[in-house]
Formats: structure tokens, sequence, C-alpha cells
């Protein structure tokens, strides 16, 4: 007898996490998350038990062989207090503990690291600072705070990792954020989890938990030899985009130097905080973003640079601490006959 529960526990246990039921634990933040659904679960078993017990009870004492003549029942204030404030007071409880998870989840720490991630019909693509690609895969390491930037490129879909309890919307023409901190070593199931068309059940892959060790050895053999943001460089002079921003004082556009993370003023006099999503827009409907200033002569990129073309222009503005550097750029950057503007805006110019 004193094997039985742990036997049935194991059992339980291997045929919940073999089945998805309850997917294994394997971020920092889901034994919050799971903490959150026991709480609920427990109120709702709870509030079932009584109320089918109290139903019970009352058709058993109030029946009509027992009571044939209806008989008036005045009210109870404190009754109807009771009733009332304690089921108020659990709701309390689970919208105030369900937000501070909802602003941990889709609030990345400063040092998290940073990878974007294409949802497309049917796939997903991510890219590393680094310039490694992965198609229906994500390699992480564990321990180190992992930020995705997604975006889709087609319909609406929806980043989903049950063992991360992190679930997140890819839009069309918008940057979405989430992020995790992986807890244990192996290989996790990715889903979209939104119906996004005929061949959504197969637009799955696996995220691979990795020591950093073994994380290290696999950026350095999956590297293309090409980090986004040297891809950016590049393409930020294929577009001569030096030719404006140059941070010249007869420069025909703004200084791109230590932009990011700064406060700009518009022409309109709105103040802007400058991230990523602030950045893209610029670049792809530059005539809604207007430095204060400065005449509203850039053109807009839209259908001209892919996606991934943008990650590495993000990055590339990102790190610009000066403007000597885009002056180098100018300078340094050049092209083989056989890369073309095309190859260059879609984001895949090599050295």
């Amino acid at each position: 007898m004193d094997h039985i529960s742990p036997v049935i526990w194991q059992f339980l246990v291997k045929w919940l996490t073999d089945f998805a039921v309850i997917p294994p634990e394997a971020s920092k933040i889901a034994p919050q998350v799971d903490a959150l659904l026991v709480f609920m679960t427990l109120v709702s078993l709870v509030g079932l038990t009584l109320v089918a017990l109290l139903v019970t009870t009352f058709s058993i004492l109030y029946r009509r062989e027992r009571n044939p003549v209806a008989t008036q029942i005045e009210g109870s204030t404190l009754l109807e207090a009771t009733w009332t404030i304690i089921p108020l007071g659990l709701f309390l409880v689970m919208f105030v503990w369900g937000s501070v998870l909802y602003f941990r989840i889709y609030t990345p720490p400063p040092n998290a690291m940073n990878i974007y991630v294409v949802g497309k019909q049917w796939m997903w693509k991510a890219e590393h600072p680094g310039g490694q690609h992965e198609i229906n895969s994500l390699h992480v390491p564990i321990g180190q705070p992992v930020q995705l930037t997604l975006i889709s490129q087609d319909v609406f879909h929806s980043f989903s990792l049950p063992a991360f309890r992190v679930k997140r919307e890819a839009i069309p023409g918008r940057y979405t954020t989430v992020w995790f901190e992986a807890t244990e070593v192996g290989t996790y199931h990715l889903f979209c989890s939104q119906y996004c068309g005929t061949s959504h059940s197969a637009m799955i892959g696996n995220v691979v938990v990795m020591t950093p060790d073994d994380y290290k050895k696999w950026l350095e053999s999956s590297t293309s030899g090409v980090s986004l943001a040297q891809n950016g460089e590049r393409l930020f002079a294929s577009l001569s985009c030096t030719a404006c921003h140059n941070g010249r004082p007869d420069a025909r556009g703004p200084s791109l130097a230590n932009v990011y993370g700064s406060k700009l003023t518009l022409s309109n006099g709105e103040h802007v905080q400058v991230d990523d999503e602030y950045l893209r827009q610029a670049i792809l409907n530059p005539s809604a973003h207007i430095t204060q200033g400065y005449a509203p002569i850039m053109p807009t990129y839209q259908g001209q640079i892919s996606e991934e073309g943008i990650f590495s222009l993000v990055e590339y503005i990102k790190g610009l601490d000066s403007n000597y550097r885009i002056q180098q750029t100018t300078n340094t950057t050049s092209f083989s006959p056989a890369v073309t503007a095309k190859s260059a805006a879609e984001g895949t110019v090599k050295p």
C-alpha cells in the first residue's frame, strides 16, 4: 500500500506529459503560470461543489411532498453580501495575479538576447543577431533571457511554446514581443496556435535548449559569416541612406547616431520613443514620422525591402554610436558585381 500513491502519481505525470495535457515546466515563468491555473481550477471546483451541494440539498428539503404550499422567505442582507463579496474578492485576486503575470511575460528584461522571428504560411523563420538563420527551429541557451521580436509576412499567426507557458501573436505590419528564460535542457514543441490557412496544422517546429557551451558551438557552426548588423550596414549603403543620414551640418536627414532608445520630437510636436517598431515604420512610412527641422523628402521603401532586410537595418542602426561610423560605411562598404540591389534589399548580402 505504501507504493500505490507514488506509482499512481508517476503514471499520471507521465500520462499528462506524454499527451501534452500538462506540458513540462521548462521556463522560469512556467511555475508561476501553473500556480495561477491551479488556483483558478481549485476555486472553480470549490464553487461547483458548493453549488451542486446546495442544489441537491434544497431539492430534497423543499420538494413538493414536504412543502405543498410555497413558503415566503424574506431576503438576508448578510447572506447576499457574503455571496457577492467573497466571489468578487476571489475574482479580483485572479485579475491582479493574472495582470502581474501578463506584464511580466510581455516585458523583456534589459539584458535579454533578441531573436527576430517571421511567421509565414506555413513556417517560422528565425534570425539571430549573429547571422544564424533557422526555419521551424529555434536554438537558445539555458539560463539566458531570450526576447522574441515577432512579425507576420502574410496573415495572423500565433507563436506558442506550451512548455514555456508563453504565446504571442505575429501580426502583419507590426512588431510584437515576448520573452522567456529556459530552465531545462531539451527539445520542446513550437506551434502556431491560431488558424492561419489550410496547412495550419503543419506550422510546427522545435525549440532546442542547450547549455551555454553547446550553444556557443552551435552559433559558431551555424553562422553565415555576416551578422545582421553587418548585413544592415551593406544594405544601408546600397540604398544610399548615407546621402542624407550622414550627420553633417548640411545633412538632409537627421543623424542616426545614438538615436535608438532616445526620444525624438516630430514636426507635429509629438514626442516618440525610438524602438524597433518606430524604426520599421520610419523606413516603410517615413512621411508619418518626420523629425522636427527636416523636410519630408525621404522615399518609402514599402515593398522594396523584405522583413529580414528590415531586421538587418534595425540592428545596424541600434549599434550606431557616432556619425563617423556612418561616414565609414560610405567609404568602406563595397559590393561585388554579382551582388544586385535586389539581394541587398532582401537582406541576403554576403561579404
